[in-house]
């Protein structure tokens, strides 16, 4: 799972920044599920945490390379972030059950973020009082699917990035 990890840190890191800009991740530490990165760019220090799913539904598709993390830019708050290993249906929101708790996510492309930004710093604290983060998206095709994220070690994770400045 850790190869699985760093490969979508770097798939997220080029992928987000631009050629001018873009460093390698620098992977700072893992806390049971969660994997905890940095990298510099123009703007300074900008850190994240990152993990894979541990069980993915339904298992008669490709699912691709899925993961969920929370990035802590250099001048933000937590910004939880779903990138998914195929296109999304546009239109169609994700939603994020942590306990009794759902989150509307916007999609675009391969991406789902909190709809409501005011929402951000809930989700970030029901992730840290949380066991599993249950997510549900719908394909470009069609297809739903969901994925279970363990939220062992998150707490810590965020912990540690907050430091990372």
């Amino acid at each position: 799972m850790t190869v699985k990890i760093l490969a979508a840190s770097l798939v997220l890191t080029v992928s987000t920044l631009t050629a001018a800009n873009a460093a390698t991740p620098v992977r700072i530490d893992q806390f049971g599920a969660w994997d905890a990165f940095s990298y510099k760019s123009d703007d300074g220090l900008s850190c994240y945490i990152l993990s894979a799913p541990i069980s993915e539904k339904p298992s008669s598709v490709d699912h691709g390379t899925n993961f969920f993390m929370v990035a802590h830019p250099s001048a933000a708050e937590y910004v939880p972030q779903a990138m998914a290993g195929y296109d999304l249906r546009q239109g169609v929101p994700m939603t994020a059950v942590i306990g009794d708790r759902t989150f509307t996510m916007f999609t675009k492309d391969r991406h789902g973020w909190v709809q409501n930004e005011a929402d951000q710093p809930s989700m970030v604290q029901a992730l840290k009082s949380g066991d599993k983060l249950e997510l549900h998206a719908t394909s470009k095709r069609g297809t739903a699917t969901s994925y279970t994220y363990s939220l062992s070690g998150v707490s810590a994770a965020l912990e540690r990035i907050r430091k990372c400045k």
